[in-house]
This record gives structure tokens, sequence and C-alpha cells, in this order.
């Protein structure tokens, strides 16, 4: 059989993120496309597959998702699920046979995320997170600046992620299907950018959760958490996120100099500067560049930058800003097994 020159990618949730931001980067990739569409609601499935020019086919509910084995234009699975379906739909989609994104988190514990890595190596399928911001030049500077201490070692950072989101997405508030809050939505930014800074794993956090303002919208999870991240030779990494505020800052400070984007974590519109200057800097859109890459690793028999491994070690992290903040006391993390990707 001929090798495959674009690979099929088919979205499973067809919600804001799916159908705004997913779907018109399909349209800019060089090396996959869009070849299926999974969803609950049969109304979305066929607006979308109009809009698309997708066959009867191509077309999946959440019942009949197993028989996306028997399509072989479908090469790639993404889940942009509700961070609670995540688990059931890696595992599924690795059973079928299919190369796997997840949106962040990987799932919503580590236990959890364990299962999809043992699925995963069971049907040796390969897997990406879904961490768009690594393929970012706004973000990828930053890593490049920290890593190698161009304004000299980075003594501290402040990382902000931040949203308001009023009552417009009721499932980010309801604990069976988030998980929990802003922590594991905007919060992991800021987790994932402390690393990639620095080219370095955290060696304890400190944090509390953030005074509950809305009593009425956030009955089963947080509305914010303070933390800090420590990192061995005195780097710390002062983070908040919130649903109740709009924060959207990365600043680094080395010993020499400071660099900053701002906002930072955005899909567009992001702008950066240093104690040098202005960064001139001409943006591309992550998800293209995301998905294409993840197309190539796997056309190449190549590793992706942002593996399962990196999933679960941000829900590792996590999983210790929470105990901190419920114990009220500093939590060790023992990161041994696993590597700060990306290295410059």
């Amino acid at each position: 059989m001929e090798a495959k020159t674009k690979l099929g990618v088919a979205l499973v949730g067809l919600g804001e993120y799916a159908t705004g931001e997913l779907i018109p980067a399909l349209k800019l990739t060089q090396n996959c496309h869009l070849a299926g569409l999974v969803s609950g609601e049969e109304e979305k499935l066929r607006k979308w597959q109009q809009e698309c020019g997708l066959k009867d086919d191509s077309l999946y509910t959440y019942d009949d998702f197993d028989r996306i084995a028997d399509n072989p234009d479908i090469d790639i699975v993404y889940v942009v699920l509700p961070n609670a379906m995540h688990e059931e739909y890696c595992i599924r989609a690795a059973r079928a046979g299919k190369h796997i994104i997840s949106e962040k988190p990987l799932a919503t514990s580590v236990e959890e995320c364990y299962r999809i890595r043992d699925a995963v190596a069971e049907a040796n399928v390969r897997f990406s997170m879904g961490y768009r911001l690594h393929f970012d030049p706004f973000n990828q500077e930053m890593m490049r600046l920290g890593q190698k201490e161009v304004f000299g070692p980075v003594q501290k950072m402040e990382l902000l992620d931040s949203m308001d989101i009023g009552n417009n997405t009721p499932w980010r508030v309801d604990e069976e299907r988030s998980g929990s809050g802003p922590l594991v939505n905007n919060g992991i930014y800021c987790i994932q950018a402390a690393i990639y800074i620095t080219g370095k794993l955290p060696i304890a956090v400190e944090a509390r959760f953030a005074p509950v303002t809305k009593p009425e919208l956030f009955k089963e999870v947080e509305e914010g958490v303070i933390w800090t991240m420590f990192f061995e030779g005195g780097t710390t990494a002062h983070c908040e996120t919130s649903y109740s505020k709009n924060q959207n800052f990365m600043r680094a400070e080395g010993t020499e100099g400071w660099f900053e984007l701002n906002p930072a974590y955005e899909y567009g519109g992001l702008a950066g500067r240093t104690s040098s200057g202005a960064m001139d800097i001409e943006p591309v859109n992550q998800q293209a560049r995301q998905m294409d890459d993840f197309a190539r690793c796997i056309m190449e028999n190549s590793e992706t930058c942002v593996p399962l491994e990196m999933g679960i070690r941000d829900m590792r992290i996590i999983e210790a800003v929470y105990e901190s903040a419920r114990l009220g006391q500093r939590v060790a993390l023992d990161l041994e097994e696993f590597a700060a990707l990306p290295e410059f």
C-alpha cells in the first residue's frame, strides 16, 4: 500500500474549541486533514458535515464510536471532550487502533492517566498531548531565553492564567464532568510554562485556594488557586488561576534581565518583550502547527515533544497543588521518571 502523504483526523466532540479552532486549523494543515466527526448531537454532526464536505460514513455518535476502527481514512482521533470523558475515549480510540491527541488535562487523576498509558502501549499506537503552546513561536522564544540563560539563570517567574467564565460554560463548574476547576483548565498552562522556561522540574509546591466570591457558582469546584513552584537552586514560580477574573501573563526574571509575554496563552494576538526590547516574532496558527507536527511524527516514525508522559507529569503536579492547598503546607515532588521537555 502506498504511504499516505496526509493523515486523516477525527474530532471527538464538537464544542467551541473543536468548531472554532480545530476545524479552521485543519484547513491550514499540510500533513493532515479533517476526516471524521464524533458527537452526541445529530444536529451538530449534520451542520459540520455540510460545512466541511464530509461523507455520511465519516460521522459517528458516542454510541457507535467504536466503528471508527473500520474506517481507513481516519488515522488520528483528537479527543476534545469534557475532562471526565478523556479516559474513556482515549482508551476506546487506542483499542480501535487509532493514534491519539488528547486535549488537556490528560485525565482527571493520575490513576486514569496510567490506564490510558497502558491502553496506548497495548494497542501500540502513538499519543500526543494537545499542548499547542509548545508550537507557538512566542512561547518557544520564552523557552529559548530561559533555557539558554540569555538573561542569566532564571531566578523567579510570574505566571497568571485566568478567565471569567460567567455562566457560559456550566460543565466547567460541574465536578462530575470537569474533574475540578481552573487549575486543570487554565492553571496547567502556568505549570507547563514554569517547566519549559527553565527546562527543569519542580521539587515542591505550596498552594492555597482563592477566596470564594461567587458561592452560587462554585459549589463543586474551586474558584481559584494561588501557588508557588520551587526548583533546585532557589528558582520560584508564582502562579495564579481563576474562573472569576481575566489574567494572561508570563514573566521570567534572570540575573541579567527579564522577558515576558502579555498576553501569553491565547490562541493569537500574543506579544512579547524583554529588558532589551520588544520581541519581533511572526505569529502562526498554533493548532495547525501542533497537528501537523504529530502527523509528521507518525509518518516519519519520530517522537513528539508533547508525549503522553508529559500529561501524566502535569497531573502529578496538579494533584500535589491540590494536596498542598487542602493541607495548608508545602508538598514535595518526586518527578525523576519524567523529562522536562522540550530542551534547546
